[in-house]
C-alpha cells in the first residue's frame, strides 16, 4: 500500500513537472479568491455530519439516529453535508484561433482561457466538487491528483483553427463550463448546448477575446490571416470593414446570449486585458449559483 502511494505521488510530481507554469499560476489565482469557511456547506448525503432534523415521510429507517431520538418522542435523522452527485465538466477550446494576441504585452486567448478554467477547477475541487472534462478522456473526480490531470490535459493544443465543443459524455444534472472565443460556426455550439439542456445540464459559456477583436483598430492595407494559416484575406481599406465587423460581432454575442437564455445557461465575455481574478470570481459564482 505504501509503495502504491509513493508511486502515485511520484507519477503526480512527474506529471506536474510538464506544466508547472500553468498549474502554479492557476493555484495562485484561485488562492486570491477568499471563500467563507462554511460557504459551501449544504445538507445532503455526503460524509460529514450537518444537522439533525425530524424524520419525514419517505425517509429510510437506516437514516435515523436512535441515540438522539431516544431523548424524546420524535425520531431524528442525521443529515449529511452536501457532497455527492455534483459534477462540473469543462471544455476549453484547443483550436489554433485561441493562440492569438494582438501585442506581446497581452496573454494569448488560449493562455487566459486555460488559466481561468484550471483555477475554477481548483476552487471547485477544494470545495468538494468533482471536476473533469467533457468527452471520455477525463471523467469528473475529486482530489489534488485530478488537478494535475486537468492541468496536463488543458495544456494540449489542437492543430485546426477552430474546434467544436465536445458534448459527449456529459453527465445528466451536472454543470458545465465551455471556454472559447466562439468565433467559429455557431451550429456545433447550439447543438452542444441543446444536448446539454436535454440532460438537464446547466452551465456557462465564457467567451475570451483579445481587445483588438472588440475595437478593430485596423486601417489601410491589411492582411488578415488565421493563426493556423488556413484562412487569409487581404484588403486595402481595412477601416471600411470596421462597422460591418463590429455589427457581426454584436450579432454573434446576441445569439450566444439568446442561446444561453433558451437552455438555462449563462454567458460572459472576458477580454485578455482585463483582470483574470474578476473573471474567475464571476465564473465561480455563476457555476455555484444553482446550489446556494
Amino acid at each position: 500500500m505504501t509503495q502504491s502511494v509513493a508511486l502515485l505521488r511520484s507519477r503526480a510530481q512527474e506529471e506536474a513537472g510538464r506544466f508547472p507554469a500553468l498549474l502554479a499560476r492557476a493555484e495562485q489565482l484561485a488562492g486570491n479568491i477568499l471563500l467563507g469557511e462554511h460557504g459551501r456547506r449544504r445538507s445532503g448525503m455526503g460524509d460529514d455530519f450537518w444537522q439533525y432534523r425530524p424524520m419525514r415521510p419517505g425517509d429510510s429507517l437506516r437514516w435515523v439516529d436512535w441515540r438522539r431520538s431516544a431523548k424524546g418522542d420524535d425520531q431524528f435523522v442525521r443529515e449529511r453535508e452536501w457532497q455527492v452527485a455534483q459534477s462540473v465538466q469543462l471544455w476549453v477550446d484547443p483550436g489554433a484561433s485561441l493562440r492569438f494576441n494582438s501585442t506581446k504585452d497581452l496573454p494569448t486567448k488560449a493562455d487566459r482561457a486555460r488559466l481561468i478554467a484550471l483555477a475554477t477547477a481548483v476552487l471547485l475541487i477544494r470545495g468538494g466538487e468533482r471536476v473533469g472534462l467533457t468527452g471520455w478522456d477525463l471523467p469528473p473526480r475529486r482530489g489534488e491528483t485530478q488537478v494535475l490531470r486537468l492541468a496536463e490535459m488543458l495544456s494540449q493544443e489542437g492543430e485546426a483553427d477552430y474546434s467544436e465543443p465536445e458534448a459527449r459524455g456529459i453527465i445528466p444534472n451536472a454543470r458545465a463550463l465551455f471556454v472559447s472565443d466562439f468565433l467559429s460556426d455557431l451550429a456545433p455550439i447550439e447543438a452542444a448546448l441543446t444536448k446539454a439542456a436535454d440532460r438537464n445540464v446547466r452551465g456557462v459559456l465564457l467567451q475570451v477575446l483579445d481587445p483588438s477583436e472588440e475595437s478593430f483598430p485596423f486601417q489601410g492595407r491589411t492582411i488578415f490571416e488565421s493563426v493556423g494559416k488556413s484562412l487569409a484575406h487581404e484588403t486595402l481599406k481595412a477601416g471600411e470593414l470596421r462597422d460591418r465587423y463590429l455589427q457581426r460581432l454584436a450579432e454573434r454575442k446576441d445569439r450566444l446570449e439568446a442561446l444561453c437564455r433558451l437552455t438555462g445557461w449563462q454567458f460572459h465575455c472576458h477580454h485578455t486585458d482585463q483582470s483574470a481574478q474578476a473573471a474567475l470570481l464571476w465564473l465561480y459564482r455563476a457555476l455555484d449559483g444553482g446550489h446556494g
